[in-house]
């Protein structure tokens, strides 16, 4: 790792060196560079740096003998073992050393960095971006949801010489957050998908989520440039701060990238025809969803910037795969199971359910509680519960305390006896509190062919229902 030596160590994260008997530490030793940073003891390889910090369940300066013994290169930690078996940092604060140690490593390497931030979209935004860059770039992308004040830092640190780019997400749910995240990060092109009602608890409103993502800006290179959709009318505010360094991406066609033609393949995809500031036909999106084409654009937008050719750009398109948990496609035996039970929010489950629509057959959505939602959560997912039963299901499950607001608002829209709902009725609307309530439901009402949509918050554990539908197929 490029000039990450114990002694740069010790400068970037503001320790004290401690190191025993001095002949532990020989010049050649203090001089040879980290073969990586990590925090579980158990990814530990020779000549890495372990940072040891304390969890809810397990402290970490534990295993500080035994990362000596597998050959660690140093320790930092916040408290010495009783006895120094090799080089030992001590810190105040792992975690904030954690940051520093980044943000230093962060300023040696020639990478060019890509932050994406947004409400929604941020790690299918990440796949796609990396997916067309990967036709011409190496580069290195966030790896699961390692996008915040522990995942950020790690992932920097994984970045090597070798990388000609990294794309990076970057999530947060409170003020401040982001402006530590772009201190570390420090993009050259900051992408921005959207401004939707997430995290509202500490945010307040749609108007605080916009001055939480825009702390991204903070540590942008004013050399680079911003990306942001441009549909949206929140982030078009950027406009007048920006200037020049802002382009846009969205449907419109007064955006800088935008669509002159879209086909649905329904559940394989898109095809699109990009117009503006480049022209390119038939770009295959091998993933399903309005949204996706979005995602589609800004990669475009990115790519451009980068000077990647029409061509590159459709080859690297078709690079793009789903990641497990955001709208990824199971072909079972019995149904098609599109599972999207990352993450949920109001904007995220409309979109989850209007992706449902492309399914042929019997269409299930299986929705779960929305977490992090101030005092307007049960309005919001009253408002769900209206938007699936306006004949965009034929089955709707609802699942958890907070969703029963979600099957009541369902029932009363059934009662309304609209255009859009007469062919919904209240029998097709189920609630139980609790998934395990859920099983002998399903097993009673599901059958062969059936489309199932798995929506909720990460807390709601839903992955553990698509686990058990593989297991019923087999």
């Amino acid at each position: 790792m490029k000039n990450l030596t114990i002694e740069t160590l010790t400068l970037a994260s503001r320790g004290s060196l401690y190191i025993g008997d001095s002949s532990l530490l020989t010049e050649e030793l203090g001089q040879k560079e980290a073969a990586a940073v990590v925090l579980d003891s158990r990814l530990l390889v020779p000549q890495a740096v372990f940072i040891a910090t304390r969890g809810e369940r397990v402290d970490g300066h534990r295993f500080i003998p035994e990362v000596f013994e597998k050959g660690a290169l140093a320790v930092i930690c916040e408290e010495l073992p009783e006895k120094l078996t090799g080089p030992c940092i001590l810190v105040e604060d792992s975690l904030q050393a954690l940051k520093d140690v980044a943000s230093f490593y962060r300023s040696q390497l020639e990478v060019k960095v890509i932050g994406i931030t947004g409400s929604v979209g941020k790690t299918s935004t990440k796949e796609c971006i990396a997916g067309v860059l990967s036709a011409r770039y190496r580069l290195w992308k966030t790896q699961g949801n390692f996008n915040n004040e522990v995942g950020l830092p790690l992932t920097i640190l994984q970045i090597r010489e070798e990388h000609e780019l990294a794309v990076l997400e970057m999530g947060i749910s409170q003020f401040g957050e982001m402006h530590r995240l772009s201190e570390m990060a420090r993009p050259d092109i900051c992408v921005i998908t959207n401004i939707g009602q997430c995290h509202l608890e500490s945010l307040g409103d749609r108007d605080g989520v916009l001055k939480a993502k825009s702390e991204i800006l903070d540590f942008w290179n004013p050399d680079g440039l911003v990306c942001i959709n441009g549909d949206d009318d929140k982030l078009i505010t950027l406009k007048e701060r920006l200037g020049e360094k802002l382009v846009t991406f969205g449907r419109n066609p007064a955006n800088d990238y935008h669509t002159r033609r879209e086909t649905s393949m329904g559940l394989l995809g898109s095809r699109i025809h990009i117009g503006g500031r480049i022209e390119a036909d038939e770009v295959v999106i091998p993933l399903p969803g309005e949204h996706m084409v979005l995602n589609a654009l800004a990669a475009a937008a990115v790519a451009d910037a980068l000077e990647l050719s029409v061509e590159e750009i459709r080859k690297g398109m078709q690079m793009v795969e789903a990641v497990k948990g955001r709208s990824h496609i199971l072909s079972l035996k019995d149904w098609v199971v599109i599972d999207d039970c990352y993450n949920a929010n109001p904007v995220s489950m409309k979109a989850a359910l209007d992706l449902l629509q492309e399914a042929s057959g019997r269409r299930v959505a299986i929705l779960g509680d929305m977490f992090e939602l101030g005092e307007e959560e049960e309005k919001l997912h009253g408002e769900i519960g209206a938007y699936a039963a306006e004949g965009r299901v034929d089955l709707l499950f609802c699942v958890g305390k907070l969703s029963h607001a979600m099957y009541q608002s369902a029932l009363n829209t059934c009662a309304e006896e609209t255009e859009a709902t007469k062919t919904f009725t209240k029998e097709q609307v189920y609630y139980v509190e609790n998934k395990e309530e859920l099983h002998p439901l399903l097993e009673k009402t599901l059958s062969s062919g059936d489309t199932i949509l798995l929506k909720a918050s990460h807390g709601m554990h839903f992955e553990e229902i698509v686990e058990w539908m593989k297991e019923s197929c087999l």
